[in-house]
């Protein structure tokens, strides 16, 4: 059984390695400890879920290849103006079979008309 001395050299005060344990360690009957622990092993549960949902690890995996990450923005971005395209001109459409509908209006079917004659002039070029 090893002692060690603290303190200065006034007061000498012998401790047991045990209860060096203990102090770094807690005391596995202390229900404060057993609380305290439980605290810090929740919070920690908590934290590895976080750093799991946030998927970090894809991330770097991403980030540590330059050309993995030139091609998957390429291509996403290839996708994202390719839907933009299409929608625009399904949009477009239906906005224009809409208006052609309108055109019996009184009031708006004058300038309906003149629009949807600009159209036609500029699909025949």
């Amino acid at each position: 059984m090893k002692k060690y001395r603290t303190g200065n050299k006034m007061i000498i005060k012998v401790i047991n390695m045990k209860d060096i344990d203990k102090k770094i360690n807690g005391d596995e009957n202390d229900p404060v400890y057993l609380r305290t622990l439980n605290i810090v092993n929740n919070k920690l549960d908590d934290l590895m879920y976080i750093i799991e949902r946030s998927r970090i690890r894809e991330f770097m995996i991403l980030t540590d290849s330059r050309r993995r990450m030139f091609t998957t923005n390429f291509i996403a971005g290839i996708g994202k103006g390719f839907g933009q395209a299409i929608g625009f001109s399904i949009l477009t459409a239906i906005f224009i079979y809409f208006i052609s509908k309108w055109v019996n209006l009184p009031i708006i079917g004058a300038y309906l008309a003149e629009f949807l004659d600009i159209v036609d002039k500029y699909r025949r070029k």
